[in-house]
């Protein structure tokens, strides 16, 4: 008797159901939907490169998050590093594309957050993920995924009173 070899997900599979979440956790990580659809397609590159050895995980998509993160996190050190080089030579650095209206003080105080808290409040909001998962992604244990998001919920409550005006 054989054993049951399991059905992997083609990359297309994977690619279609994947890239729309990318681009949006590679937005609200990096700060920048100019560049998010970049980030993610170049995680997704990597996948497939990849794509015999990353079908057989438990959870590729925590993969392609990781990569994602990682890539976000270098592209918005990038631009932070660029804009001071830019404001030393007297020019005014770039501005991002404004968020839509009704999300505007919410992911510019995400933007305020430290990386990992952004991470982690992008992952469990955007992409609906349990922290065990978020944990996973950002490689650190669930307790600290735990106090990445609670210290990124706490800042982002204590950002948003403030800019509503409330106590």
């Amino acid at each position: 008797m054989t054993e049951a070899v399991p059905i992997r997900e083609t990359f297309d599979a994977f690619y279609l159901r994947e890239f729309p979440r990318m681009v949006a956790l590679a937005a609200a990580v990096s700060g920048s939907r100019a560049v998010a659809e970049d980030l993610a397609q170049e995680a997704m590159v990597r996948a497939h490169r990849h794509w015999d050895r990353i079908a057989g995980y438990d959870k590729p998509g925590a993969w392609v998050r990781r990569v994602t993160v990682n890539l976000a996190t270098s592209a918005f050190r990038k631009r932070a590093a660029e804009s001071r080089r830019l404001l030393r030579l007297g020019r005014p650095a770039a501005e991002l594309p404004p968020p839509e209206p009704e999300d505007e003080s919410v992911w510019a105080a995400v933007g305020e957050l430290p990386r990992r808290q952004r991470a982690a409040v992008a992952l469990f909001y955007l992409e609906d993920r349990p922290v065990r998962e978020i944990a996973e992604i950002l490689e650190c244990t669930e307790s600290t995924a735990k106090v990445h998001l609670h210290k990124g919920r706490t800042a982002l409550a204590a950002a948003l009173a403030d800019h509503r005006g409330v106590a």
